[in-house]
């Protein structure tokens, strides 16, 4: 394991590149590849991890009405971006667009059966795949991930 004094000179890690957002983005990368990986082998691979995230958000927030701005909001994704999921998550009979009592105008979006079972589906996935991210780290490792990470997010929110 690493020591304090250079994790750049660490030998657990043959490939390091000290720059953040470079490291940032291969981890994504790897972490998607993963999950693509795990999806296959539940039968769900022609779902998008984005469908994935959206179905469990709706499904942790089905007892509230939630709207295309709550999944911008939620993901940090443009509005056309969030239009385009939303669209094909519906022809998959993922969800449907309801219409709400007080304004017209405004579509509440409610998971169907269909979305339901691909939760459950997913969430097995997902939970294998933390437990092994999981089991990679100590304790104070995680927590200390965790908030470095967390503070980077913050700062980049923040900056001009």
């Amino acid at each position: 394991m690493c020591d304090d004094e250079s994790v750049k000179s660490c030998k657990c890690n043959k490939r390091f590149n000290d720059s953040i957002g470079h490291e940032i983005k291969v981890l994504n990368q790897v972490l998607q590849r993963k999950l693509i990986y795990s999806a296959k082998d539940k039968g769900v691979d022609k779902l998008t991890l984005m469908h994935g995230w959206i179905i469990a958000y709706l499904y942790d927030h089905r007892d509230e009405d939630v709207y295309q701005k709550d999944i911008e909001n939620a993901f940090s994704i443009a509005r056309s971006t969030v239009t385009s999921i939303l669209k094909l998550m519906e022809k998959k009979n993922y969800i449907t667009r309801e219409s709400v009592e007080s304004d017209a105008r405004l579509k509440k979006l409610v998971l169907t059966e269909t979305g339901i079972e691909l939760h459950y589906k997913i969430e097995n996935m997902i939970t294998k795949n933390e437990t092994l991210l999981d089991s990679l780290l100590t304790k104070e490792e995680k927590i200390q991930f965790l908030f470095l990470i967390n503070k980077i997010l913050s700062g980049l929110e923040n900056a001009n």
